[in-house]
């Protein structure tokens, strides 16, 4: 496919931190693809909340198939726009490897616990995980990934005015435009992450009862999507019903995305992928009619789903444990592992903080649990 004079090209790559060979027969974007595949960091993604704990069914998405499903989706909106698709799954897949286990609830706790410390933001965690976390390479610590995907990592959501610590300071190895916008890909990226979001939460939602298909009838975009659902045949059975519901809601959603973007895209008449950076808005958008509609299923899932009965009962032991992990191995590094231990230092101190922090959200949720139980559980064994 001939890319757009605005999509990020393989040729004026601004290449990597460690220079490295190029790969014959692969562009830039599909190794940093590949190398974020491989991360142990992604494996771990298969364990971690989403919605619902991993162990609270089979079904129910985790942060490694909703990445999946984002991946999926931008890579269509980037065709239909004719971006580099290798740069926007690469982006897409790496988008929550820094989320900590059980989903916010555990953002929010190692956040406040370690507030005192600079706190924690997963964006930022994210950029952490690829340039320092990950011990795969002999030469460097990290993935080394092109400065286009790092770019798009530290800044999807736009331009960052007042960035997270660990993003200021990698910035001051290797200048990332923080107050430019992200390339293309990495906002379709982002929004693909927000169509993945409301069309597969209201799923979940729905096969896990939080609500019934009546709850969400008269919700924009799903109430149209509901109605053709049930002329699509003749007494179609419930969850044929969500199935067919879902994917016309996100059809709907990609289909206002794409024909708003072109619309922006024709008004700016951009050249080259900076012309993108440089622009005084979001150019990947969704029309102002759809943008309301998205707010309206966003307070519909965050008051039905997110703020459930069900769902708050575990999201506050949730919290309590990652609070409870992190203040413990804070106060007394001893407790970690010994490659941990000798990293972190004193007990209390900011480098504890850090290496604390990395070592908790780099937890699944069974990991978590089961490092809670050794920590505080006198009849199980370290």
């Amino acid at each position: 496919m001939n890319l757009a004079p605005y999509a990020v090209q393989p040729a004026t790559s601004r290449g990597r931190l460690h220079p490295e060979p190029a790969a014959e027969g692969r562009s830039p974007w599909q190794r940093d693809r590949d190398r974020v595949i491989h991360s142990a960091a992604f494996r771990r993604l298969q364990y971690k909340t989403q919605v619902f704990v991993n162990h609270e069914g089979d079904f129910f998405r985790t942060r490694l198939t909703h990445s999946i499903e984002v991946a999926q989706i931008a890579r269509s909106i980037a065709r239909s726009l004719r971006l580099d698709e290798d740069l926007t799954e690469a982006l897409a897949l790496a988008h929550d490897l820094g989320h900590p286990p059980f989903g916010h609830a555990g953002e929010e706790a190692l956040n406040l616990a370690m507030r005192p410390f600079g706190g924690f933001d997963h964006n930022a965690q994210s950029l952490r995980v690829v340039t320092l976390l990950e011990s795969r390479y002999a030469g460097w610590d990290g993935l080394n990934l092109t400065w286009e995907t790092l770019e798009g990592l530290a800044k999807h959501n736009g331009p960052l005015r007042n960035p997270p610590q660990y993003i200021a300071d990698y910035n001051d190895r290797q200048r990332l435009d923080l107050g430019l916008y992200a390339s293309a890909e990495a906002q379709v990226a982002a929004i693909a992450d927000d169509v993945a979001y409301h069309g597969h939460d209201l799923d979940d939602g729905l096969r896990a009862q939080l609500f019934r298909v009546d709850d969400v009838s008269h919700l924009p975009v799903v109430r149209e999507a509901l109605a053709e659902a049930r002329l699509s045949g003749l007494d179609v059975p419930p969850p044929r019903l969500r199935h067919e519901t879902i994917r016309r809601v996100i059809n709907t959603m990609v289909t206002d995305l794409i024909a708003e973007t072109d619309r922006r895209l024709a008004k700016l008449d951009p050249k080259d992928a900076d012309a993108i950076r440089r622009a005084k808005q979001r150019v990947v958008a969704f029309s102002p009619r759809m943008e309301e509609a998205h707010q309206v299923i966003r307070d519909f899932l965050f008051a039905r789903m997110y703020r459930h009965w069900r769902v708050n009962r575990m999201t506050t032991k949730a919290r309590r444990l990652t609070e409870e992990l992190f203040r413990l191995l804070h106060a007394d590094p001893s407790l970690l592992p010994d490659d941990w231990r000798a990293r972190a230092g004193e007990g209390g101190t900011q480098r504890a903080a850090t290496i604390v922090g990395d070592y908790v959200a780099g937890m699944t949720d069974r990991y978590a649990m089961d490092e809670h139980r050794r920590l505080t559980d006198i009849a199980v064994s370290g």
